[in-house]
C-alpha cells in the first residue's frame, strides 16, 4: 500500500496575528527579499487574501500577481500589505 503526502502549506498553521507577525519577522531577519515576498504571499493565504486585498485598498487579482512567484510588487504595495497583515516594516 503506497504512502499518500499531502504537500505542506505553514499558511494552514498561521492562525492569529501572532503566528502571522512571527513568521513575517523570522523570514524577514533569515531569507532575502523573494523569500519575504513569498511570506507576505503565504501570511495573505492564511488571513484571506480578499479581506488583504481590502485592507491594503488593492484588488485581489493585483494582489496575487504582485505576491506570486513571478511578480515583483513595488513597495508601496509590500508596505500596505503588511500593514493589512497587522504589522509594521520597522528597521533594526
Amino acid at each position: 500500500m503506497a504512502l499518500k503526502t499531502k504537500p505542506f502549506d505553514i499558511a494552514e498553521h498561521l492562525n492569529t496575528p501572532e503566528d502571522i507577525r512571527l513568521f513575517l519577522q523570522e523570514v524577514a531577519s533569515t531569507g532575502d527579499e523573494s523569500d519575504f515576498i513569498h511570506a507576505l504571499n503565504t501570511a495573505a493565504r492564511a488571513m484571506g487574501m480578499t479581506e488583504v486585498a481590502k485592507k491594503a485598498g488593492v484588488s485581489r487579482a493585483s494582489l496575487y500577481k504582485s505576491l506570486s512567484e513571478d511578480g515583483n510588487p513595488q513597495f508601496s504595495t509590500i508596505s500596505k500589505v503588511t500593514k493589512a497583515l497587522g504589522c509594521k516594516l520597522a528597521i533594526a
